[in-house]
């Protein structure tokens, strides 16, 4: 005989009913960041296909690349345009990396999470650290951070090579910038060893989850 739950009385339906229209909750501010080649990339473009997040699109002052689309991959600034945003105070977090700005502009992160909608952001540790260390604490409350771990340097040494996008000297630069960054894993609220896409997609839904129900975020309307 196969087993059918009981429907809810009456009176504990309609409350459950009520209970969801009068709680909701802020956006969370997710933030991942990974050395190259930990699998970050993959994760985030597999998320940005589904209506899970808004992905904050980063300003950058360098060339567009061949292929890459204004306002998709990242907006395009002059240097002396990123500057005047700097000194108006538009940047959640920003860097000069190799020779270039990048940032991430502060009002469609506020906005988003402000209307409860979640916004996904791809940053390295830096990047992390300014927006974990910044004076507004609504974004702090908002904020879970994610490293992507590689299982161990010859793994990372592994994947780069593979992927055959940079020179043997390329490389050994990006492992030992790679070192450094995987000593700021205990900065993060979650840790995940990178395994295979699919088990990394797993584990980071089973964060999404476990963030989407902590009781602070749940806000009586």
């Amino acid at each position: 005989m196969d087993w059918k739950p009981m429907p809810l009385p009456p009176a504990i339906n309609f409350i459950c009913v009520m209970a969801s229209k009068e709680f909701g909750r802020y956006g969370i501010l997710f933030v991942i960041s990974a050395p190259s080649g930990a699998g970050k990339t993959t994760l985030v473009e597999a998320f940005r296909q589904t209506p899970e997040f808004v992905y904050s699109v980063s300003c950058t002052t360098r060339l567009p690349r061949t292929g890459e689309i204004e306002g998709e991959d990242y907006h395009f600034l002059t240097e002396s345009d990123f500057i005047a945003r700097v000194k108006a105070g538009e940047f959640l977090e920003y860097a000069k990396v190799h020779g270039h700005y990048y940032g991430t502009l502060r009002k469609p992160v506020l906005s988003n999470l402000k209307n409860g909608v979640d916004v996904l952001i791809d940053i390295d540790t830096q990047g992390a650290a300014a927006i974990r260390d910044c004076d507004d604490e609504f974004v702090r409350q908002a904020l879970t951070e994610v490293f992507i771990m590689p299982p161990n340097l010859e793994e990372l040494r592994r994947r780069l090579t593979k992927r055959a996008t940079e020179t043997p000297k390329q490389v050994e630069l990006r492992l030992m910038n790679a070192a450094r960054e995987m000593e700021l894993w205990r900065d993060y609220r979650y840790t995940i060893i990178s395994q295979s896409v699919e088990e990394d997609l797993e584990k980071f839904r089973h964060i999404m989850g476990a963030e989407r129900y902590l009781s602070r975020r749940l806000i009586q309307k």
